[in-house]
């Protein structure tokens, strides 16, 4: 009779740096799937992830460097922690709920910063974590204490944080909460966009680390 051997588990949340001592650029996804989600750009949004997954497994040293992340709000969860490509599976999101906006961003910064202290005792490089925020409302609690901590994390360069705007999303508080202007998407063009992301964790995961990256226009998903 044969016996079952369990394969071997990948430490949560470590991605085995032994084998894979790669540097690592992380990229934390905030993305609201509120009540006014629900519909087509949920379903838009589920289909970017998956093709963001699909486009970094493209390039072999990205899928060995990028990390991905995704907390969701509505209420706040956490989907995921840091994994590489391989290792990543996006979450299918449904729609329900308010728009705790605030309280995933600041999950979204200390779970950025955890996996930082987590590189830095592992002796692994590291690159400029992206926080990648996608709403289609306003916050429905306190957002000036996650403001703050973004404008102080941009000016230490701790982390590039981005936001963007679905449609009915209050680009005035999108624009006082993030140092860089906001993006807001044409339509339901989460794919283009998925793309234009990963694209952009691709060069920069070729890149060294620290170095500035010129980056894409965002013009064929965003009004610019």
């Amino acid at each position: 009779m044969s016996t079952f051997t369990a394969p071997e588990q990948v430490p949560f949340g470590t991605d085995n740096f032994a084998d894979n001592p790669e540097p690592r650029c992380p990229c934390m996804l905030l993305l609201d799937r509120s009540a006014s989600m629900a519909g087509a750009p949920i379903r838009e949004l589920n289909a970017g992830l998956a093709t963001f997954r699909n486009e970094l497994l493209t390039d072999s040293l990205a899928m060995k460097r990028v990390e991905v992340a995704v907390v969701s709000f509505g209420p706040v969860r956490i989907e995921t922690e840091f994994y590489t490509a391989p290792n990543f599976v996006p979450p299918v999101l449904d729609a329900g709920g308010d728009t705790p906006m605030g309280e995933a961003i600041q999950q979204g910064i200390a779970m950025v910063q955890q996996r930082k202290d987590i590189y830095k005792s592992s002796g692994i490089l590291s690159y400029r974590p992206w926080i990648f925020m996608i709403t289609d409302g306003a916050p429905t609690d306190a957002w000036q204490t996650a403001a703050q901590l973004v404008h102080e994390g941009e000016a230490q360069k701790s982390f590039a944080f981005f936001a963007v705007g679905v449609q009915g999303a209050r680009m005035d508080i999108l624009s006082q909460l993030s140092t860089r202007e906001p993006l807001k998407l044409q339509g339901f063009k989460f794919r283009e966009m998925f793309l234009w992301l990963s694209r952009s964790m691709r060069s920069v995961s070729q890149s060294t680390p620290g170095a500035t990256v010129p980056l894409a226009s965002p013009a064929g998903w965003a009004e610019v």
